[in-house]
């Protein structure tokens, strides 16, 4: 098993045996928040980082595609 496996099944296990809550409360509506938003950011930051790596950054103002100039 990979570590990532292992890591996802050791949470797995842990979540089990905690109690869950049967209602939500405000705590738990800031929880998802704060991870979209971290999931937003680091999606962000990896495709930056992937496009700096290939030498291309993108731009949105860079110009016209060729599939609409051409026509």
């Amino acid at each position: 098993m990979s570590i990532l496996e292992i890591a996802l099944v050791s949470h797995i296990w842990a979540r089990r045996r905690e109690k869950r809550q049967l209602v939500p409360d405000d705590t738990d509506a800031l929880r998802v928040l704060l991870r979209i938003v971290f999931v937003v950011v680091a999606f962000t930051l990896l495709i930056s980082g992937l496009n700096l790596a290939a030498g291309r950054p993108q731009m949105l103002a860079e110009g016209s595609a060729p599939v609409v100039t051409g026509r």
